[in-house]
C-alpha cells in the first residue's frame, strides 16, 4: 500500500505549533486541514484522554459557534496519538487567518468556566472522562507557542 502523506512527516523533528497539513479538492470547493501539534511527538508526554476530551468539546463548541467561522468549520478533533488535533475548514484559508483562529480557540479553552458543553451522560459517550484544569493547562502551553507563530513556521520541517 502507498504511504499516506501524514506518515511521511518526520515526527522526530516536529515541534508544537500549527501546520498547514493539506488542501483537498472536494467537488467545487477545497477542504483545508491544519495540524495543531500540542506536544513534541515521541519526546514529550502525550495529553491524557480527559484533557483531550475536554479540549475537543470546548474547541468544537467554540468553533461551531464562531460568528465568522461556524459555516466553514468541518471538523475539530484529536489525533489518535494524543499529540494534537486536526482542524478542517471549507475553502482556502490564509495562514494568517488560521493562526488567528487557532489562537482564539485556545484562549477560549484557557478562559472557560462553567459546565463543559455536551458533558452530560445523555450527551456524551464518556461523560466522566473530562479534565477542565488539565485542558486549560495544555491550552496555556499551546497559547504560549502560538504567541510567536508565523506563517513561515507553518510548513513541516524537512
Amino acid at each position: 500500500m502507498e504511504k499516506i502523506a501524514s506518515f511521511t512527516v518526520d515526527h522526530l523533528r516536529l515541534l508544537p505549533g500549527v501546520y498547514l497539513s493539506r488542501k483537498d479538492q472536494v467537488g467545487d470547493g477545497v477542504v483545508t486541514t491544519f495540524d495543531l501539534r500540542m506536544t513534541r511527538p515521541n519526546q514529550e508526554p502525550v495529553m491524557n484522554t480527559a484533557e483531550v476530551h475536554t479540549i475537543e468539546h470546548l474547541g468544537a463548541t467554540f468553533l461551531r459557534n464562531h460568528p465568522d467561522w461556524k459555516e466553514r468549520v468541518i471538523y475539530f478533533g484529536p489525533m489518535g496519538c494524543r499529540t494534537g488535533f486536526y482542524l478542517l475548514v471549507r475553502d482556502t484559508v490564509s495562514k494568517e487567518q488560521a493562526i488567528a483562529l487557532v489562537q482564539e480557540t485556545f484562549r477560549f479553552v484557557e478562559g472557560f468556566s462553567g459546565e463543559i458543553p455536551g458533558s452530560k451522560r445523555e450527551e456524551c459517550g464518556n461523560y466522566l472522562d473530562h479534565d477542565l484544569p488539565g485542558a486549560q493547562a495544555v491550552a496555556r502551553d499551546m497559547s504560549a507557542v502560538l504567541a510567536g507563530w508565523t506563517p513561515e513556521k507553518m510548513e513541516y520541517a524537512t
